[in-house]
């Protein structure tokens, strides 16, 4: 079963490196890694080009964004199983994609799965600031605005040919709309994995405070895109992210 990982970035020369040694350095064989560049000029470039052929597809271009940027790399991807790996963050240990292929080999029926993550600190620390544990899969939970972390969601190729891409009316929570739609709207087979999956830093692309505001008024207008109570869903979303940092 072939794996493919998809990177985007645009000017994270900071953290590229760390994105990309996780992902090479997995315990599995069959991996296909394309990262997508959004023609960076503060030296990422120079960085992902270091790799050579360890990464297997890598473009650098302008894009519209880092959903269309996903996009592109969603059209490239020829693996069985798709999942994304942000440029800020890192797998959480080195047999995350084998245990994830695993429970597709286990489970033929399932048609995603998703699993945990952290969040840390964006030092050397790497202090804990939020522990995301997925927890089981339902509707009800999903009308109470939990949905599963986007990172740690790993979908069979097959089902996005056919359910489609990330949609760019939406610029800064598109992620919210996919899951949505395959979730919620489509119910597709979802199975969770207990176990964690990504390690990711605060201050990144999904997690600046800076864009908490924008990002609130976008979930609303996706939540009453797909016919739930907006406003209730998104307020009960944020009490239980607030939770989760008062817990640690």
């Amino acid at each position: 079963m072939r794996v493919t990982i998809i990177t985007v970035c645009y000017n994270r020369k900071a953290t590229i490196g760390k994105a990309i040694e996780s992902v090479l350095e997995q315990n599995y064989d069959d991996i296909e890694y394309i990262v997508i560049d959004g023609n960076s000029t503060d030296g990422t470039k120079e960085i992902i080009a270091s790799y050579g052929d360890r990464i297997d597809k890598y473009i650098s271009e302008p894009d519209k964004g880092m959903y269309d940027a996903i996009n592109k790399g969603l059209q490239m991807a020829t693996g069985d199983v798709i999942g994304l790996m942000h440029s800020d963050d890192e797998f959480y240990d080195k047999n995350v994609v084998r245990q994830i292929a695993n429970r597709f080999k286990l489970q033929t029926h399932i048609e995603g799965i998703y699993g945990n993550g952290v969040y840390v600190s964006n030092d050397r620390e790497e202090r804990l600031i939020r522990n995301r544990i997925g927890g089981r899969f339902s509707l009800k939970r999903i009308k109470k605005g939990w949905l599963p972390l986007h990172p740690t969601v790993y979908l069979k190729k097959s089902v996005i040919d056919q359910n489609g891409f990330y949609n760019l009316d939406f610029k800064i929570a598109s992620d919210t709309e996919f899951l949505l739609r395959y979730l919620y709207k489509y119910k597709i087979k979802m199975a969770y994995i207990d176990i964690y999956i990504v390690k990711m830093r605060m201050g990144g692309m999904s997690t600046s405070v800076k864009r908490a505001f924008e990002v609130l008024h976008e979930d609303y207008k996706i939540y009453k895109y797909h016919g739930l109570t907006a406003m209730q869903t998104v307020l009960l979303k944020k009490t239980y992210a607030l939770k989760q940092y008062l817990a640690h």
